[in-house]
């Protein structure tokens, strides 16, 4: 009787392993990716829009008399940029950018200008008609390195138009200095908006005419202006992948 009850026993533990080896197996499915770790680093590029002014004592020049334009003109300036950030710790980085600009900025005929040969101050204007700019970038980035503060500074060049009174229309490219500051807002993933303030100084003694009744005029050594702009960046790096956890 109980090598019977013993048998249908072991029977029965064997038939029940058999049946759940049968069963299909049930596994969690695995975790999702980590999302990417935000960063700045990468190549950008994008556009602005925004207004310039000519500071108080641009556009100096010396011919037949003395030159101190302290009208100015504020007008428009937009263009596109190009850069390159590198983000060397989550919370400072540096980059290069170049830019180029067309603008409408220019002096008011009111120039503080007297010509000595005729005695009469003369109707005088200058026109910044574009400029561009290449500087380098270092900032700091705040709350999760989604805002970047930055300070920018580097060489500057543009092409200056003076039209005055003495018959002289000339236009000359020159060379100089810019800085100023910004921030950076990445408000979506792979797109951020800036804000931009740069002070930049044009000067050289290329802007030659010929003055009515006196002769060489070598004007506009010193342009100095302000912009102040807004822009629109795309990032082709947005973020760099999570670290990945070895397995053992």
């Amino acid at each position: 009787m109980k090598k019977a009850v013993i048998a249908s026993l072991a029977l029965a533990l064997t038939a029940g392993s058999a049946v759940a080896a049968d069963l299909p197996s049930y596994k969690a499915p695995p975790p999702p990716p980590p999302p990417p770790v935000m960063t700045w680093t990468g190549l950008y590029g994008g556009l602005n829009f925004g207004v310039g002014f000519y500071d108080h004592n641009s556009s100096n020049a010396w011919g037949a008399g003395w030159n101190n334009h302290g009208g100015s003109r504020a007008g428009v300036v937009g263009g596109v940029q190009i850069g390159y950030n590198y983000q060397f710790t989550p919370m400072f980085l540096v980059g290069v950018e170049t830019d180029f600009q067309g603008t409408s900025i220019g002096s008011g005929a009111g120039g503080n200008t007297w010509n000595w040969f005729f005695g009469v101050p003369p109707v005088t204007t200058a026109t910044l008609n574009w400029f561009g700019t290449v500087r380098g970038r270092a900032g700091v980035t705040l709350l999760n390195s989604k805002v970047l503060v930055y300070g920018t500074g580097g060489f500057a060049y543009g092409e200056v138009h003076r039209n005055s009174w003495w018959l002289q229309n000339v236009y000359a490219v020159q060379t100089g200095w810019t800085a100023g500051g910004g921030a950076e807002w990445m408000v979506i993933p792979n797109w951020s908006l800036k804000l931009e303030y740069l002070y930049t100084q044009l000067s050289g003694n290329g802007n030659n005419g010929w003055g009515w009744g006196w002769g060489l005029n070598n004007s506009n050594n010193r342009t100095r202006f302000h912009t102040i702009r807004a822009g629109l960046n795309y990032h082709f790096s947005f973020g760099a992948p999570a670290p990945v956890l070895a397995k053992y």
